[in-house]
């Protein structure tokens, strides 16, 4: 759900910047007050994580598409919604900058659509009061899968209603809306089971971490190693070589925009500002699309390592066994790991110098 530049205006870019901006400032004052520092390199695993995750892309039975996980809601279950969000948004500007993974443009909206609803809104409305403080695997189950669906039903519908204010695109809003919602409800139920597992995984093992991830909540002693180190494994392992498995049909944007306008990708508007985004990441990706840089750099049109893949027959190669693809999985969530590791230790380390 990665939105590309060219679906977006300058003027609706811009506003959704300054959105995920205050969020981000927000987040970070609430993330100082937070008493437990194990949440900080507990942060940057799940970013790691996280990031390889969404690396694998799913086929939807009977749709021709495929979708991949979000993880907004793993990281607000675990992290509580401040950390989450400020891990989220380092997912996300990693791949855009470093994978052409999303537009430059497009960078506030996708935060905002991945971030904001599942950490601020799908979280505490939903999956709080489902869970409950004393949590069970039924719970835990139910909490997750209906939040994780409500999370993204509310996320398309920001992409079709970002999209329409945009006006750059002939994509009609009732047959987007029409196509964009039942794919993500697929997706969403998927993400439900996945994130349910990965949650009670870490729940039997550490209880603490799920029971008292909200804010400003006192932690149990105790040690998170074991957790940590197996998250990390499953992080090296998730974008290394399961990131070979990924489903090579279109995800559910490019599958909605297909159905409604015949292209899965749309020409970038010439305007001055997506020209001069298009040149900057096509700069800074060192790795696009997950892959070796080659003479010719495509810019933020696609979706991850799926998303060169959807432009072939789901037929060709499967696995798609691929060094590039493993060294992208590897190296991104490293520097997504050191990314949101040094954002929280930076504001623990200010938090306790003021004290």
């Amino acid at each position: 759900m990665h939105m590309a530049d060219a679906l977006m205006s300058p003027a609706v870019g811009g506003t959704m910047w300054a959105a995920t901006a205050g969020l981000t400032v927000y987040s970070a004052r609430k993330l100082k007050q937070e008493i437990d520092d194990r949440k900080v390199p507990l942060m940057g695993v799940l970013g790691a994580f996280v990031f390889s995750a969404q690396m694998i892309n799913f086929t939807i039975p009977a749709t021709g598409s495929s979708g991949h996980l979000g993880g907004g809601m793993i990281l607000a279950i675990l992290l509580g919604p401040h950390a989450a969000f400020l891990a989220m948004a380092s997912i996300l500007t990693v791949q855009a900058l470093f994978f052409a993974d999303g537009g430059l443009l497009a960078l506030g909206c996708n935060i905002f659509n991945l971030g904001f609803f599942p950490c601020f809104v799908a979280y505490p409305l939903i999956y709080k009061p489902i869970a409950g403080d004393r949590p069970t695997e039924g719970r835990i189950l139910a909490g997750a899968l209906a939040s994780a669906v409500l999370g993204l039903q509310v996320g398309a519908f920001g992409v079709v209603l970002e999209t329409f204010f945009s006006g750059l695109t002939a994509l009609p809003f009732g047959t987007f809306v029409l196509l964009m919602q039942p794919i993500h409800l697929a997706i969403g139920i998927v993400e439900g089971v996945v994130t349910a597992l990965v949650v009670i995984l870490v729940w039997k093992a550490r209880p603490e971490i799920v029971e008292m991830a909200g804010p400003s909540r006192a932690v149990a002693a105790g040690s998170w190693r074991g957790v940590l180190a197996g998250l990390l494994a499953l992080a090296v392992i998730t974008g290394g070589a399961l990131s070979w498995f990924a489903s090579a049909y279109p995800d559910g944007l490019e599958w909605a925009m297909f159905r409604t306008s015949g292209k899965e990708e749309l020409e970038a508007p010439g305007g001055e500002v997506h020209s001069v985004l298009a040149q900057l990441q096509q700069w800074t990706a060192f790795l696009p699309d997950y892959g070796f840089k080659a003479e010719e750099v495509p810019t933020a049109s696609k979706e991850g390592p799926k998303r060169d893949a959807a432009k072939h027959s789901p037929a060709e190669r499967w696995p798609a066994v691929s060094a590039e693809t493993s060294v992208a999985g590897v190296v991104g969530s490293g520097i997504t790991l050191a990314v949101a590791g040094l954002i929280g230790f930076g504001l623990k380390g200010r938090w306790r110098s003021r004290r």
